[in-house]
């Protein structure tokens, strides 16, 4: 399982102590040259918590309504930020579409149970914030897209407003959270088996309700068996609970790059 949860052993391109370090520098100088191209509200807090903070990126020319494309980083839940999540805006705020990078407060600070709250906060703010939203995408990667995945079986009665959104892009994902107890990356997590349980979303895929979004799975040739085993799964879960499911399964590319790409127009993901 170690083997199995460790991305960065797994990729063709680079040996594991320097793809993590890469990953990094192309996410943080993609960001970089977004926030310098791009009309930008930066550090826009969403609630009263240190990490409760949200980037935008607005499209180049707004038309009345716009879609937004929210960006919820990965980092197994203990690293990365919002700071480094803005390299995927420059091809679709020129295409129109606000990009919006969540931050939420990262292990050993937050708690599983609270990420997950986070994230859903984020959009219920949204909501109420830019009345102007005309559909939200969820864009997730990594312990992102395990975010992503939650945020698709939540209950908003409790929120009073509900999120229109309209599709998910779910890359590279973690959606069963049992197997991680077993491995490093709980060390700083501290999850016992009812938070995994709890916070897994294979175990609460909820009925699709009439015109729910349209999910994307997509996963890396060079990603591990488990990870490519648990989008497999979580694709077929939504799939037999009436949601609208399409697996990408993408050539050439591992768990790092899979996302990184996001920053060409012309990569495969970026289009759909």
């Amino acid at each position: 399982l170690e083997d199995q949860y460790s991305p960065s052993r797994w990729s063709r391109r680079l040996d594991r102590d320097t793809i993590i370090d890469a990953h990094l520098e192309v996410t943080a100088a993609g960001t970089e040259r977004a926030r310098a191209s791009a009309q930008t509200l930066l550090h826009v807090p969403y609630g009263n918590g240190d990490g409760e903070k949200l980037d935008i990126y607005f499209p180049t020319n707004p038309s009345e309504s716009f879609p937004v494309l929210v960006y919820i980083h990965g980092g197994y839940w203990q690293c990365l930020s919002k700071d480094d999540s803005g390299f995927a805006a420059p091809p679709l705020v020129s295409q129109g579409v606000a990009v919006v990078a969540v931050g939420y407060d990262i292990a050993p600070k937050g708690h599983m149970d609270a990420m997950v709250l986070q994230v859903r906060r984020s959009l219920v703010f949204l909501m109420e914030q830019y009345p102007r939203i005309r559909g939200i995408y969820l864009c997730g990667h990594s312990a992102g897209a395990h975010l992503a995945a939650m945020v698709l079986s939540t209950d908003w009665t409790e929120f009073q407003v509900v999120p229109d959104i309209k599709g998910a892009v779910l890359v590279s994902g973690v959606y069963d959270l049992e197997p991680i107890l077993h491995t490093y990356v709980n060390d700083a997590l501290h999850m016992s088996r009812e938070v995994a349980q709890r916070n897994s979303p294979m175990r609460h895929v909820t009925p699709a309700v009439p015109a729910a979004c349209e999910v994307l799975v997509a996963v890396a040739q060079h990603d591990s068996p488990e990870f490519r085993r648990q989008s497999q799964e979580h694709g077929q879960a939504l799939r037999a609970a009436g949601w609208s499911v399409s697996l990408l399964d993408l050539a050439g590319v591992d768990h790092f790059n899979i996302i990184e790409k996001l920053s060409e127009d012309s990569y495969i993901l970026t289009q759909v």
